[in-house]
């Protein structure tokens, strides 16, 4: 009797889910360096925010360009003698608790909550104290990684236009000019981190509409959350396809945050990695094309 393939898709999902289900860390940025902005969003009174609202309120600051760590309601800022900005669109995070309640049969049971509310970047409220705002940025720090050229050569052979900035050490998927920011490779605690990551981007990139056309379908209520659990299994994917050892727990704790953050669809882990398997088979076949086209 034949062994059964080894399907690699399959393996990588069932790591991911096993690692969620053993409880894995919070999900941290691997490189050194920041454009402005603390690490941890703090809520007005100073208090960091945790868990799901950490990462909420990064994608926002960083999809916008905040520099400021510092998040308030709307009566927060007018209490304080401020107003929010004209236009300025909020952010919504949760608050978790529990409340004892009385049941029918007499006896006290305690219960838990989820309320949702609303807040502002200290950047779009005019009137607080200066020390809200611009916190300073975190200077990259170059830790000696290098590159390896012929994982390089493969990302460059997906056509993919990947730029390294010492000017922005962010990492992101740009859709309107279809190219990928990356922070210097010297600045991540390793070789392998660095292309993990270029490869959630790069699975980002495939979800143009000249490609697989991802973005366009609606496929649930959350469709950002849905997209970065697509990129960072297909990421997964791609490492070991590759040889490069990902890691299971980090990528783990990041698909855990965007599982929550869109209602604990647990579901979505599955149809995520269908559409991951899309982009993993979609990049490997882009980079062969390239190499065939040099080759004759």
């Amino acid at each position: 009797m034949a062994a059964a393939k080894f399907d690699v898709q399959t393996e990588v999902t069932k790591s991911i889910i096993a690692a969620i289900e053993a409880g894995c860390p919070p999900w941290r940025k691997p490189w050194t360096g920041d454009k402005g902005g603390a690490a941890m969003p703090l809520r007005s009174n100073g208090e960091p925010y945790r868990g799901i609202n950490v990462i909420l309120l990064w994608c926002r600051a960083a999809e916008m360009g905040y520099t400021s760590a510092h998040w308030f309601t709307f009566n927060q800022a007018k209490d304080m003698g401020a107003f929010v900005k004209k236009g300025e669109k909020c952010v919504t995070v949760v608050k978790y608790g529990t409340v004892e309640k009385e049941t029918d049969e007499g006896k006290e049971r305690r219960f838990s909550y989820a309320k949702a509310y609303r807040v502002f970047n200290a950047d779009q409220i005019e009137g607080l104290p200066a020390e809200f705002y611009g916190q300073p940025s975190e200077a990259p720090r170059d830790l000696g990684t290098e590159a390896t050229p012929e994982l390089d050569a493969f990302f460059a052979a997906t056509g993919a236009k990947i730029a390294q900035n010492p000017d922005d050490p962010r990492a992101y998927y740009a859709p309107a000019t279809d190219s990928i920011n990356m922070p210097m490779i010297g600045t991540f605690e390793s070789a392998s981190r660095f292309y993990g990551v270029l490869g959630h981007e790069l699975c980002h990139w495939t979800g143009a509409q000249s490609r697989l056309d991802r973005f366009s379908q609606a496929r649930t209520k959350n469709t950002y959350g849905f997209e970065e659990l697509v990129a960072e299994i297909g990421s997964a994917m791609v490492s070991v396809q590759l040889g490069v050892e990902p890691d299971f727990e980090q990528s783990a704790a990041y698909v855990k945050l965007w599982l929550e953050a869109i209602k604990g669809d647990k579901g979505l882990i599955f149809k995520a990695a269908t559409e991951a398997q899309k982009a993993a088979d979609f990049i490997f076949e882009a980079a062969s094309r390239k190499e065939e086209k040099l080759a004759a």
